[in-house]
């Protein structure tokens, strides 16, 4: 007999998940199989493990300049990468305790192996029930029979023909979180955030990093004055930056890779990460098998996450919207409340806040100064962290906020930050946006002093001209 339940979910990661709580806490019975653990790439090899390693190199950045702030005979610090590597380790298995907890609490049945959906068949008239093969190869295969499914499969490393990974001398973002030990020299591909995160990650612990990008400045989808302040940064830390650069083709040895850059340069590195970005996983999932629309770039779905199939649903990284956790994450809730039947808004992708967690932070929502549709009539509001009190506290005054208003409608179109704690202060630019504040409402609400959001607030006042600090 095949198993019945209300909603059969495909992969565990934080658009599975989320989704599968919601539907419980709605009354739904809920089945997860997920082949690895529960928590997808963002806990296991993405979001938590790089931040737990950007954290250990924040904590040796304020060691090594300890002296500025008056602390004297500390002595030099050393990287026990080891360490740094277990306490991440750590913090990933609470974590994943915490989500076996919830889902444990919500009565959400697991399956541990991998799903594939089937075609109508004896077990449903239509496409939809999933064989379930398991980890656990002493078990026979299992057919369940959802009302929906929902595909949350995420995505994985992609790469370029002349850079075949071997996670051990060219690694993507997986292989680099299972290094035992630093390298002395690495060549980063790809400027992207994954990239700058991992340049600025590995400069801060003492490695001699190359980034380099085929475009004409790093994070193409930022603003580009922030672009610009980045790489400033990061070469005045040490770090060499190539633009405009074509990786030809590299030569594998066993202590070293040769990189050739164009017709001329070569650049030799001990390895070397691939962070071109991700593609989705779609394949050996049974999509062949239904009606279901997919292509090399995800699953086609509407606004409410319903592909061609409307009883089979897709979130996250599957399909081609902006490829962050949180955004899983709301997907999986607007498409679980679209299964059943409830009134529900949809996301306005340009509004969804994008953090990149290097040293100094970048976030930004909204608009920036290069995307404003054609039209619209602007004011840019700008501030220096350089002029806050928090900032130089703490000792991290570079940096700025940008804010742009629509003159025409005084509507707060995006916001932009480079510096420090970015990625906190940008919730409340996010929550403006969401609440449609105007800039003149971030800007006259009293924010306490002296506190880094202060920043946010004199950008406001100034695409009005009204900054008090500037």
């Amino acid at each position: 007999m095949a198993e019945e339940t209300d909603l059969l979910i495909l992969g565990g990661g934080t658009g599975g998940y989320v989704a599968a709580i919601r539907a419980a806490q709605k009354g739904m019975s809920v089945t997860i199989v997920e082949k690895n653990k529960l928590g997808g790439t963002c806990l296991h090899k993405g979001c938590i493990p790089t931040k737990a390693l950007l954290r250990s190199a924040e904590v040796y950045d304020t060691l090594k300049d300890a002296e500025s702030f008056g602390l004297e005979g500390i002595g030099k610090p050393t990287v026990n990468f080891k360490r740094i590597q277990e306490r991440k380790q750590n913090i990933i298995n609470q974590l994943h305790m915490g989500v076996e907890g919830l889902c444990k609490k919500n009565k959400i049945r697991i399956l541990e192996g991998e799903g594939a959906v089937l075609g109508p068949s004896i077990f449903s008239p239509v496409s939809g029930a999933v064989a379930v093969t398991f980890n656990d190869k002493e078990k026979e295969e299992e057919i369940i029979v959802p009302k929906k499914v929902l595909i949350a499969t995420g995505s994985r490393p992609r790469t370029l023909p002349n850079l075949p990974l071997d996670e051990e001398m060219i690694l993507s973002s997986d292989g680099m979180l299972e290094l035992e030990t630093l390298p002395k020299s690495m060549a980063i591909v790809g400027g992207g955030v994954i990239g700058v995160e991992w340049a600025s990650l590995l400069n801060s612990l003492g490695v001699e990093v190359t980034l380099i990008e085929f475009m004409d400045r790093l994070l193409i989808n930022e603003s580009g004055t922030v672009s610009r302040e980045l790489k400033k940064q990061f070469e005045q830390r040490g770090i060499n930056v190539m633009l405009g650069t074509k990786v030809e083709e590299a030569k594998v040895n066993k202590k070293s890779v040769v990189l050739q850059l164009g017709e001329k340069e070569e650049l030799k590195v001990d390895k070397v990460m691939v962070a071109i970005g991700r593609q989705p996983n779609v394949d050996g999932i049974g999509l062949q098998n239904t009606s279901v629309k997919y292509d090399e770039k995800g699953i086609h779905v509407n606004e409410y996450y319903q592909t061609t199939e409307g009883h089979i649903y897709a979130v996250g990284d599957c399909i081609d919207t902006l490829q962050l956790a949180h955004v899983a994450m709301k997907e999986g809730e607007i498409a679980v409340s679209h299964m059943l039947d409830e009134q529900v808004d949809t996301i306005h992708y340009h509004n969804v806040p994008r953090c990149v967690y290097t040293q100094p932070e970048i976030a930004s929502v909204g608009y920036t100064k290069e995307n404003v549709p054609e039209g619209k009539n602007v004011k840019v509001g700008t501030f220096n962290f350089a002029g806050n009190g928090k900032a130089l506290v703490y000792g991290e005054g570079s940096g700025f906020v940008e804010v742009i208003r629509d003159t025409d409608t005084d509507d707060l179109l995006g916001v932009t930050i480079i510096g420090p704690h970015a990625t906190d202060l940008i919730s409340e630019a996010s929550t403006a946006i969401y609440m449609d504040a105007s800039p003149i409402e971030i800007g006259e609400a009293i924010h306490p002093h002296p506190t880094m959001s202060e920043v946010i607030q004199e950008a406001a006042l100034d695409t009005y001209g009204k900054a008090i600090h500037k």
